[in-house]
């Protein structure tokens, strides 16, 4: 009798512990499908939502968002590339150097910290999967940066300005448009043709520097790392404001952010969506077609909703911190001056496939050949038209 009452009480032991374990694994698979379709239920509604409003209208409201912020931040940290290369030739490297490269470095951490998780894949955007053109991005780099002098800042910095009152800004901003378009599609298209045909460079694995180099995302993140410190050194000892570093932050966050917006919205559309992240001279064109020929105008995307945007974010923030003022041209003979540059900025970013931040640092950040030989040629034209202006006593 003792013999089967243990026997029995063994026997319900062991059923309690078989149901404590069906129970656990019924516990953890419930788990698991409840996380699967909470993923699910998130991509099904980004497709709902592409499906009710369309691809394009929901990237439009997208690029719209992070150009707010590119706007809003860039006034705030007055973020400009010609500042900074100027500070560079004058040997200081302070506060404008240290505040775009901070941008850089943050953007260049995110995105390559992304890349290394498996969450972005920029293989099959244009500044890795197309055709690019080295001769262009040499010349066409030293001529926007030539023009970046000569008009006071880059293609972004003259929305910035324009948002903040400044009409010398909007004018040349007009013409680099006009500009742009007549590279692209007009009287200068077979100019700019010709002079990308010297020296071309497929599409593919090749064009990112880092497969080039024998290495991946992890020397991305630590060419990031190397960046971020030389920043933070530089506004250590120049003594940079907080406003002044947190906006410069924001600024590389808006670049990440347009790389992880369009892969989202790739992933779940049933349309090619290209990935990309901020530029300013395409769009510039695309919206002075829009205005002009509004039965023609391209479908609305994530840089119809940019540019406005960071016009408006700029002029929000001008507004909100007392910055705003109307501004014309100080003296009558720096005109030409001016719209000079804005020529030259506007042809040349078409050759060499964008601007500072269309080309420089969206590009760069992926490590694009070409886009880094852009960064580099914009930053040696730039230097070496400041040092001769300078020699000769015309307006820089």
């Amino acid at each position: 009798m003792g013999n089967e009452r243990e026997k029995k009480g063994q026997s319900v032991v062991f059923r309690c512990r078989q149901r404590n374990q069906v129970s656990l694994v019924l516990e953890s698979a419930s788990l698991d499908i409840s996380v699967s379709d909470e993923l699910l239920g998130n991509f099904v509604n980004l497709a709902s939502l592409l499906e009710t409003y369309g691809d394009h209208w929901i990237l439009a409201m997208g690029g719209a968002v992070i150009g707010l912020l590119f706007g809003f931040s860039a006034q705030r940290s007055k973020f400009c590339a010609r500042a900074a290369v100027i500070e560079c030739c004058e040997g200081q490297w302070r506060q404008k150097f240290a505040g775009w490269l901070l941008a850089f470095a943050v953007a260049m951490l995110m995105v390559q910290l992304a890349i290394t998780l498996g969450l972005l894949k920029p293989e099959s955007s244009r500044h890795l999967g197309s055709q690019g053109s080295i001769s262009g991005a040499v010349l066409g780099g030293l001529m926007f940066g030539m023009g970046m002098i000569m008009t006071r800042g880059c293609a972004s910095r003259l929305i910035i300005l324009s948002g903040n009152g400044n009409l010398r800004a909007l004018l040349s901003g007009l013409v680099f448009a006009v500009t742009v378009q007549a590279t692209i599609s007009g009287a200068l298209a077979p100019a700019r043709q010709f002079m990308a045909s010297w020296w071309t460079v497929d599409g593919g694995p090749q064009r990112n520097m880092l497969n080039a180099l024998g290495t991946n995302s992890w020397m991305g993140l630590a060419i990031g790392l190397l960046f971020l410190g030389t920043a933070i050194w530089r506004f250590r000892v120049s003594g940079g404001t907080k406003p002044l570093v947190w906006g410069n932050v924001f600024v590389g966050v808006a670049i990440a952010l347009g790389w992880f917006f369009t892969q989202w919205i790739a992933s779940a559309s049933f349309e090619p969506i290209p990935l990309q992240s901020l530029s300013f001279s395409s769009p510039s064109a695309e919206w002075l077609t829009r205005v002009l020929y509004t039965n023609t105008a391209p479908r609305f995307g994530f840089d119809a909703g940019l540019l406005p945007s960071v016009f408006v974010g700029s002029f929000m923030a001008a507004f909100l911190f007392g910055e705003f003022k109307f501004e014309g041209f100080q003296t009558e003979n720096k005109l030409g001056h001016y719209l000079t540059g804005a020529v030259l900025m506007g042809f040349g970013a078409v050759l060499a496939g964008g601007c500072t931040v269309g080309a420089g640092m969206s590009g760069g950040v992926v490590f694009s050949n070409t886009a880094w030989l852009t960064l580099l040629s914009i930053m040696a034209g730039a230097a070496l038209t400041y040092r001769f202006l300078k020699s000769i006593g015309a307006p820089t």
